[in-house]
């Protein structure tokens, strides 16, 4: 990229410590800490409130990290793939997924083993960021993306929450602005979260996430979570929705059988969650009792916004369906006033969605250091943005999320 122009990386993420709930944890829950254990087998798992996590296998775990090992792979990724490919054919339907392939790449590799440079350390990262010429990389958790799908106790997630947030405003804090603190919020206690935004802010972080379902089953526009909408609306952050192992009931997979070995497949609809909370934002009206909210979808692509507008827009205005959304205005009026979306890099619609839905609406991520990304970001970003208008590209690169975040 020019080195004039602001390049802010939208969604990176970080490995969390082993130790960190055992370590911030207010004491009254210090036993029932987030922990990495190891098993009789000699493999790590992970343990949340006691119990070994199911829906996070210790393959999974000891994976987090790997976009260090697809970088140090490159093209062997692909001799790889046909080799699982061929596995799969001899063995008659015996499955095989992602994390089986990585698995035979580096066998038996530790969490913190498998960290990708910069995903532990801040100093590292800060030394990644200069090399890759960015400004700011805004960051998200690893740990934090799982355990909440395994656990329906909202007094101890709310914990889990808080323990997080003090260690990553902590973990940036000596950066110079350079890494940017993102608080996590569950929506178990929407009071409480509406307590922990206000803290969390005040102790540097400049927004919020939730994840894609609720362990209430409320959808995230419901009225209870009003006063979550209300702090996020007073401090002046933004609200983020983004992708997070769901449980297995809530999930669009438990519509078919025998695809849980599919990871291709369910790589691919792996965020279908997040554009379903996103929308009911819409459907219970919550854009125009909070016009100042700003909402920021992530991790989910950005390629369909133009479709869901479109469509959005469509049934608003004529048809019957429309009488049961309570705005004023279209949909598309209330995302191009108060919504942001981050694109993966190597999508190549954005350039026009920019000239329909807004140059000023889009941002992009990295996503590092997870596996599911591969480690050629900044390569393909470059065509990412090639065809853009130069208001639309220094937008897209950096200038929109400095501006929805309030970084500069």
């Amino acid at each position: 990229m020019p080195s004039e122009e602001l390049l802010i990386d939208a969604d990176g993420h970080i490995l969390e410590p082993p130790d960190l709930w055992e370590r911030y944890l207010e004491p009254k829950y210090r036993d029932r800490a987030i922990r990495i254990r190891v098993g009789d087998d000699g493999r790590e798992y992970l343990e949340i409130d006691g119990k070994r996590a199911v829906l996070t296998s210790p393959t999974l775990l000891a994976s987090l990290g790997g976009m260090k090992a697809l970088q140090e792979l490159g093209d062997q990724i692909e001799n790889i793939n046909a080799e699982q490919r061929g596995k799969m054919a001899e063995r008659s339907g015996q499955k095989h997924g992602f994390f089986d392939s990585l698995e035979s790449v580096a066998p038996k590799e530790s969490y913190v083993g498998g960290a990708a440079f910069g995903a532990m350390d801040m100093k590292e990262r800060l030394q990644l960021l200069e090399r890759e010429g960015m400004a700011k990389s805004v960051l998200y958790p690893t740990i934090g993306l799982l355990w909440e799908a395994e656990l329906f106790d909202a007094e101890l997630s709310g914990a889990y929450c808080r323990a997080y947030n003090r260690w990553i405003a902590d973990f940036c804090r000596d950066s110079g602005g350079r890494l940017v603190p993102i608080a996590h919020l569950s929506l178990g206690d929407p009071a409480a979260a509406a307590r922990e935004l206000e803290r969390a802010v005040k102790d540097g972080c400049k927004g919020a996430f939730v994840c894609p379902f609720t362990i209430t089953r409320k959808p995230h526009g419901h009225p209870d979570h009003d006063v979550l909408f209300a702090a996020a609306q007073n401090l002046g952050v933004p609200l983020a929705i983004h992708p997070t192992l769901e449980p297995p009931q809530f999930s669009v997979h438990q519509r078919f059988e025998d695809i849980a070995w599919a990871d291709w497949f369910l790589d691919l609809f792996a965020a279908a969650g997040v554009p379903q909370a996103f929308g009911t934002l819409f459907q219970f009206g919550v854009f125009d009792k909070f016009p100042r909210l700003r909402a920021v979808v992530l991790e989910s692509g950005a390629g369909w916004i133009g479709y869901w507008l479109d469509r959005g827009d469509a049934i608003y205005r004529r048809t019957a369906l429309g009488g049961t959304v309570p705005l004023k205005e279209r949909p598309s009026f209330y995302f191009k006033r108060q919504c942001y979306i981050s694109a993966d890099p190597d999508e190549r619609s954005i350039a026009a969605l920019t000239g329909l839905v807004g140059e000023d609406r889009f941002f992009w991520a990295s996503d590092y250091p997870h596996p599911d990304h591969p480690g050629n970001y900044l390569e393909e970003l470059r065509g990412m943005v090639a065809g853009m208008t130069t208001s639309a590209r220094r937008g897209v690169l950096g200038e929109n999320v400095a501006r929805a975040f309030n970084l500069i």
